[in-house]
């Protein structure tokens, strides 16, 4: 079987949706090694688009200076030119490379007449445009219901995104499979010393409480900012808030209450963090908040569980599914749940020994090897071979 995975997201500053390309691209080569999977735009061309996508704010905040129009259109234009000629080389790479199919993991795939597998983690921009920019929600109004259209089978993240696929894009219950993404083996317990570094590095105090994702509207951190401004100062100074991401699109009213407020009452923002810096990160925090209004997976519960932080979370749906019955959760509208259980971390250092005991076992269970697996299944049923016959007719 010869596979064409479109591997252009992970050449920029990885998301969540980057991330799991890249994981699940390397467990689908190390698990069937018969098998090929050519990620475009391949390794030498990979190496000379890096420099293009480098990130100039590591911080991930906005530029203060102010937006120049004519630069912005002739970028637009840019853009425009780009894309035409990216469509028209990732093109002319599927009909060389002779695939028996396309995978595309970002969920708006070229044509390219081969059969296609997609991969859509949310429908967040279609059932809530309103947490999107506008050029964002143009884009996808114009380009996701063909790609929709184009796929022979589509993977999301969770039954619940599953279940909305059904609902509002009509996909019979056959034409789509649910995987959940797995966590990489350097998502483990920190020694005390990696720890140690990582707070002297960021400057962290011993204790502290953490969210990790961009912040945008539909991850609620306005409401981990409230609830955290409200708590008694002497919860405040026990274990401050810290959170790592950039401002993403329309936070105005989180950044300002942020600056005017959440700072000088010990709240911590530490921008963009390097992946090499997450894991412990994550075992440094008493516990990991993840607030989301909605969610098509939602790693970072997972990864903090993994290497042995407790994770509270919101009770959106595919949240709910990731953690189970393995972490806190509260109603993302809940601020005075969210503010109790913030007091009750910083005063009580057994409040969350429960989830914590229960997070490691439950994360263990979240593997790349199984997602390749459940993938790669998929891939046979498109060209409607059996697993077990591609084993066979490459040994012969």
């Amino acid at each position: 079987m010869r596979v064409l995975f479109n591997g252009v997201t992970t050449l920029k500053p990885k998301t969540g949706i980057a991330h799991a390309a890249a994981n699940l691209h390397a467990a689908l080569a190390s698990t069937f090694p018969r098998d090929t999977f050519w990620m475009y735009p391949g390794a030498r061309a990979a190496n000379v688009a890096r420099r293009f996508f480098a990130p100039s704010n590591k911080a991930g905040g906005p530029s203060s200076k102010s937006p120049n129009p004519l630069k912005n259109l002739a970028k637009r234009a840019v853009g425009a030119v780009a894309k035409l000629g990216f469509a028209a080389h990732f093109q002319a790479a599927a009909r060389a490379g002779k695939f028996d199919l396309y995978h595309e993991p970002n969920f708006v795939p070229f044509r390219t007449g081969l059969p296609l597998v997609v991969t859509v983690f949310d429908l967040s921009v279609l059932l809530y445009p309103q947490w999107h920019p506008p050029e964002r929600v143009r884009a996808h109004e114009s380009s996701f219901a063909r790609g929709i259209e184009l796929a022979d089978h589509v993977i999301v993240g969770t039954e619940a995104v599953r279940a909305e696929a059904q609902q509002h894009l009509g996909l019979a219950p056959d034409r789509v499979t649910a995987m959940l993404c797995g966590v990489g083996p350097q998502f483990c317990p920190q020694a005390p010393n990696v720890v140690a570094a990582l707070r002297a590095k960021h400057g962290l105090p011993a204790r502290y409480t953490l969210y990790v994702g961009t912040i945008e509207p539909r991850k609620n951190i306005g409401t981990l900012l409230r609830a955290f401004c409200a708590l008694p100062a002497k919860a405040r100074e026990a274990c401050p808030l810290v959170l790592a991401g950039g401002w993403g699109w329309k936070t105005e009213t989180e950044r300002a209450l942020f600056d005017s407020e959440a700072k000088s009452l010990g709240a911590i923002h530490l921008g963009y963090v390097p992946d090499e810096d997450l894991p412990a990160l994550y075992a440094g925090a008493e516990a990991l908040l993840y607030p989301s209004f909605y969610e098509g997976f939602g790693m970072p519960p997972v990864e903090a569980m993994a290497c042995g932080t407790a994770a509270v979370t919101s009770t959106a749906d595919a949240v709910r599914e990731v953690v189970g019955t393995n972490a806190l959760t509260i109603d993302p509208n809940n601020l005075d749940g969210w503010r109790d259980a913030l007091a009750r971390i910083a005063g009580d250092r057994e409040f969350l020994a429960y989830y914590r005991r229960r997070g490691a076992a439950h994360a263990a269970t979240f593997t790349w090897e199984a997602c390749a697996r459940i993938t790669h299944g998929v891939y046979c049923n498109v060209l409607g071979i059996q697993q077990e016959d591609v084993k066979l007719r490459r040994a012969a």
